[in-house]
């Protein structure tokens, strides 16, 4: 649960001014006092970045905790399976066989780009070091989860260059990587800064845009899809990783939700009915480009999925989003129409590969899932 603490806004001459040291790697300051938790704040923060405790924002350790115990690797994973089904003539209809390739083809790239939004824009401007720590772990799951790709094309033979450069040379894929990207022009400029509701805004729109619409919606439509095939006993080895993903990817999405909204509470003058309405928007359009790539991944459709159920999912999603910002439904009330997908992100026991038995992952209870 998040603490709401009121920020300290008292910027008197004898403290370190907002626009202090960020990085943590300039001059130490001899004389400076010890760390307050007032002086801790999500952006703009006065606190040296490089003194973790006192905690301020528990949730954000918690988090980090979280994650720690929710250790994988992919390799865990047996592919033998799926290999024999990929190999099979009659294994999985041509349809099947367009999105498995689409589907990874799109987490392939989309897994580092959110890394190197995280390494080289988030964590550069978020100023809170217990925040920071879990951002050093997603880092390093996103590093897994692109492992992850490479070990399933790999393992099925596929064609490493079309699968890892199809968000290049895929209409459908290439429109949502440069949407995404877009919003990382400005914070690409090393002499960008926060410290102005100018920048600042641009900051949030950067974590709306990447937490949000890209972990918190883009991701989900993949994860439908993949999970769909294991529900048929199809893929298993595959099903299974990304069931592992949507674990991880499901903290992500939490964390950056609460990251947001600590920063709109801190900082109530960027969070304006027309930044909200900006935010609304960004939410529709993350709907519409996922229906375009749903229609161009499953144009025929399969067993039990098809593109219209993976809009109607998206929309449902778009609405639950703004909900979890304080905002207005995007999209007309919709029902869930993948209820099942909730049982698949409840993963309170996971496989012993070393094993084979059931063993319980410490935090799973514990984890709020969509």
């Amino acid at each position: 649960m998040l603490t709401w603490n009121e920020p300290n806004n008292d910027l008197s001459p004898d403290k370190p001014s907002a626009a202090g040291d960020a990085s943590g790697l300039g001059k130490i300051d001899r004389g400076a006092g010890r760390v307050s938790v007032d002086d801790k704040q999500m952006i703009n923060a006065r606190a040296d970045v490089n003194q973790l405790l006192p905690l301020k924002y528990r949730w954000a350790w918690e988090k980090y905790l979280s994650a720690c115990n929710n250790h994988w690797m992919p390799t865990e994973v047996s592919m033998q399976a799926d290999i024999a089904l990929w190999k099979s003539s009659d294994g999985l209809s041509e349809d099947e066989r367009r999105m498995v390739k689409r589907n990874l083809g799109f987490f392939a790239a989309s897994e580092s780009l959110v890394a190197n939004n995280i390494v080289l824009a988030v964590y550069r401007h978020l100023t809170n070091p217990e925040c920071r720590q879990y951002l050093l772990r997603q880092a390093f799951e996103e590093a897994v989860h692109t492992h992850t790709f490479q070990y399933i094309v790999e393992s099925l033979g596929l064609e490493e260059g079309e699968l890892f450069n199809m968000y290049r040379e895929v209409p459908s894929i290439t429109e949502k990587a440069a949407w995404a990207l877009d919003y990382t022009r400005h914070l690409d400029d090393p002499d960008f800064r926060t410290g102005t509701p100018e920048a600042d805004q641009a900051f949030l729109r950067d974590l709306v845009a990447f937490y949000v619409v890209f972990e918190g919606m883009w991701f989900y439509t993949g994860f439908a899809q993949i999970l769909s095939l294991g529900r048929r006993n199809k893929m298993v080895g595959i099903a299974e990783q990304y069931q592992y993903i949507l674990r991880d990817e499901s903290i992500h999405l939490n964390f950056g939700i609460d990251v947001i909204n600590q920063i709109k509470h801190e900082n109530p003058r960027l969070w304006t009915p027309d930044f909200q309405e900006e935010v609304r928007s960004m939410l529709r359009q993350g709907a519409e480009l996922e229906a375009a790539y749903g229609h161009d991944t499953m144009p025929r459709g399969f067993l039990g999925l098809n593109s219209g159920l993976c809009e109607q999912y998206m929309h449902f999603i778009a609405n639950r989003r703004a909900a979890q910002l304080g905002l207005s439904p995007v999209f007309p009330e919709v029902e869930n129409p993948f209820p099942w997908m909730s049982e698949a992100m409840d993963l309170k026991k996971e496989k012993n590969f070393f094993e084979t038995r059931v063993i319980e992952y410490q935090s799973g209870g514990a984890l709020s899932w969509d």
